[in-house]
């Protein structure tokens, strides 16, 4: 009840929740070099209660019919700590409005314009980091995304759009381009098993070249410049897969490519947007559930979308931290007087033998992250604690942090 009554209330906004944690997250990137990985969910809700009152993936007066979540990580190249959240953006798509004289309006008056937004926020919350690249998929393929970067912000994006090319042969298409270009070597990655696919090792072909893409006819503002000079980087697997289709990915990115090596890093940089979509997974399947949510006010559910978009970072965070990999501090995702709170649990949750000992120093959060996982139900003996152990423990340190706070007298 307290919690709906917070969703209700008119002086509680999701900008303002976005806006503390990303705050929060501009505290951790200094000296680092990051990746901003963006992309967006559609969220198809509908409890109980909605259900029979008409509302989820068709809507009814007004009601939520469907909504959609853009969220912008944070995430350390090399070590792959989530360091925060800098958007969670939440609205209730219009599909009549977003087809009228698509091709007409500028971009500001589009939904493309959150790729942009989260770009611009990059390159103005982080500003204290040694590095930023904001990496996002095909649909944030928009001309004026590369033109109105911030300086700091680099991009990698994985093209769509077969644009023109700035050549000495007319008419030149970027795809076709790429794919005259001689090949610069071989490398193989590792592919982890997902729905449909099993892991393999890939062979990958690797051409790139610098190209200038042509402005587009069509939605381009005219302050916009005629070409931007860009790298392409063209990743082909060369041998077909026995489950699943071979990978090529096509990548534009303001970095400088100039050898094997820089291409390979790239491709690297593009592979840490795997962690988005194991984001929208917890929220969605792997954890939270938020689709099931029973609540048809649509203002409430924006906000509680919202919120648990924020609490869904911590969970990864914790699950990331799990085996002291990412060397975070525990004030990374918890309030520095939880620390006596979780240490004190700590103590109380260990056992008799080495494997139910926390093996972690205390302040990390790998040391929090043990802590949650035991609370969440588990033993310490089989497998790793994933995400939905490490939100059942989230919950319960929650409320045994509330009963730290009560007195005699208040109950």
């Amino acid at each position: 009840m307290r919690f709906t009554r917070f969703l209700r209330n008119g002086a509680v906004t999701a900008g303002e929740m976005v806006k503390h944690v990303a705050a929060a997250a501009a505290g951790r990137v200094a000296g680092r070099d990051i990746v901003v990985v963006q992309d967006t969910s559609e969220l198809k809700l509908g409890g109980r209660w909605a259900r029979q009152n008409g509302y989820g993936p068709v809507g009814k007066g007004g009601g939520v019919a469907g909504l959609l979540l853009h969220a912008g990580l944070v995430v350390e190249i090399g070590s792959n700590a989530l360091l925060g959240l800098i958007e969670a953006k939440v609205w209730n798509r219009d599909d009549a409005a977003r087809t009228a004289t698509r091709r007409s309006r500028a971009t500001a008056d589009k939904e493309s314009q959150r790729w942009l937004d989260v770009t611009a926020a990059a390159g103005a919350v982080l500003a204290a980091a040694n590095s930023i690249t904001v990496v996002s998929d095909r649909e944030s393929d928009i001309y004026e995304h590369f033109a109105r970067r911030p300086p700091r912000a680099h991009l990698l994006v994985r093209a769509c759009q077969n644009r023109k090319i700035e050549t000495a042969e007319a008419g030149a298409l970027l795809f076709a381009f790429i794919d005259g270009v001689p090949e610069a070597g071989q490398i193989s990655i590792k592919i982890p098993a997902a729905p449909g696919r099993q892991e393999r090792i890939a062979q990958l072909a690797i051409r790139f070249s610098v190209v200038d893409l042509r402005k587009p006819r069509h939605g381009a503002t005219r302050e916009l410049p005629d070409t931007l000079g860009v790298t392409l980087v063209d990743v082909r697997e060369v041998a077909s897969p026995q489950h699943g289709k071979p990978i090529h990915w096509r990548l534009l990115t303001t970095h400088a490519v100039t050898s094997l090596d820089a291409a390979r890093r790239i491709i690297d940089l593009y592979r840490m947007r795997w962690t988005v979509e194991e984001y929208f997974r917890l929220l969605k399947t792997a954890g939270f559930d938020i689709e099931a949510a029973d609540i048809g006010d649509p203002r409430a559910m924006i906000k509680l979308v919202t919120a648990a978009a924020i609490a869904a970072v911590t969970v990864m965070q914790l699950v990331k931290a799990r085996d002291g990999t990412t060397d975070q501090k525990l004030t990374n995702a918890f309030e520095p007087h939880d620390q006596p709170v979780i240490e004190a649990l700590s103590t109380r949750l260990e056992g008799g033998t080495a494997r139910q000992k926390n093996p972690h120093p205390q302040g990390s959060l790998a040391f929090a992250a043990w802590v949650i996982a035991r609370l969440g139900g588990w033993t310490g003996y089989y497998g790793k604690p994933g995400p939905k152990v490490m939100q059942r423990g989230l919950h319960d340190f929650q409320r045994i942090k509330y009963g730290t706070t009560l007195r005699l007298s208040d109950v």
